[in-house]
């Protein structure tokens, strides 16, 4: 039987042992105080998360894939994080993957024992064709998850580049690859329910990693989603709205620089910017590797 008593996450928290007592009002309050626990864990880690960035960042610059892959919570979170990029960035699906130990199906009903093979995370790995340019980021709140210890060593086997998030501190993950975020909010609410901080935690922390990586490779400019793909009315609006601010132009403007450019928002501001055509415009972000910021530096 494994030894879970020592981890953070399977405590019992002593704010909480009377929870089932509590009322309504009184188990609000200290469920949203303990999640302040999972905003602080994250400060220790900067230094680290900017160094998991920075390689990520580089994968995605020379065309390689960040794989998520985790077990339960963990795993559902990877996927969420990856499935939103595509749209969010208007990045290949292939760009940012999640795996769940289970597969699809664990997104929705769990797949009880899927997480812990080791030979079925590296089995899914191969099933992608991973590669010496992609990443691989382990996401365990144990920090002892099978499956992504499988998945972990396979693919530093060929060479591919790994990371992880864990919530617990000296976890077997973190001496198998040292570049580990340790976040650790402490015990949660429920005893072992890693759904709650552990998993608020995590989000977070993908949140920064997909965010800032699609920063250092152009997809974003001053604080705005330059490469959202106008796939629905909403985001067609919120396309036109950020052509608008960031060239200080009007809607008919816009939409005429947009449909010049088929879509392409960014390809829309540096055409209206630079007050040149599609081609010039594709031509000058070629040069700075699409970074708008670079393109206006070097204009000034």
């Amino acid at each position: 039987m494994i030894d879970l008593s020592k981890m953070v996450t399977e405590q019992a928290n002593p704010n909480t042992q009377n929870l089932s007592f509590m009322s309504i009002q009184e188990a609000v309050r200290i469920m949203n105080k303990e999640d302040y626990n999972a905003v602080r864990c994250i400060e220790s880690q900067y230094d680290m998360i900017a160094k998991v960035i920075a390689l990520t960042s580089n994968v995605l610059e020379n065309k390689g894939r960040i794989i998520y892959m985790g077990a339960g919570t963990s795993g559902r979170l990877g996927v969420l994080d990856a499935v939103e990029c595509p749209p969010t960035f208007n990045v290949d699906a292939n760009t940012v993957i999640g795996l769940i130990a289970g597969g699809e199906t664990a997104f929705v009903k769990a797949v009880e024992g899927a997480e812990d093979s080791k030979e079925l995370g590296e089995e899914e790995l191969r099933k992608i064709q991973l590669c010496a340019d992609d990443i691989v980021i382990g996401i365990a709140a144990s920090g002892r998850t099978p499956y992504v210890i499988g998945g972990l060593k396979y693919a530093q086997s060929i060479n591919a580049a790994t990371c992880a998030i864990v919530c617990n501190p000296h976890s077997e993950i973190k001496k198998i690859t040292p570049l580990t975020i340790e976040i650790v909010p402490g015990p949660e609410v429920l005893t072992g329910s890693t759904r709650l901080k552990a998993a608020t935690a995590t989000k977070m922390v993908l949140n920064m990693i997909s965010t800032i990586s699609m920063i250092r490779i152009g997809k974003i400019y001053q604080n705005y989603m330059v490469d959202v793909k106008m796939s629905n009315e909403k985001l067609f609006s919120r396309g036109t709205n950020i052509v608008c601010s960031v060239t200080c132009c009007t809607k008919e403007t816009a939409l005429k620089a947009l449909e010049e450019a088929k879509g392409n928002v960014r390809l829309a501001i540096v055409m209206i910017l630079l007050d040149c055509d599609s081609l010039q415009a594709k031509e000058a972000l070629l040069k700075v590797n699409g970074r708008i910021q670079d393109l206006i530096d070097e204009e000034e």
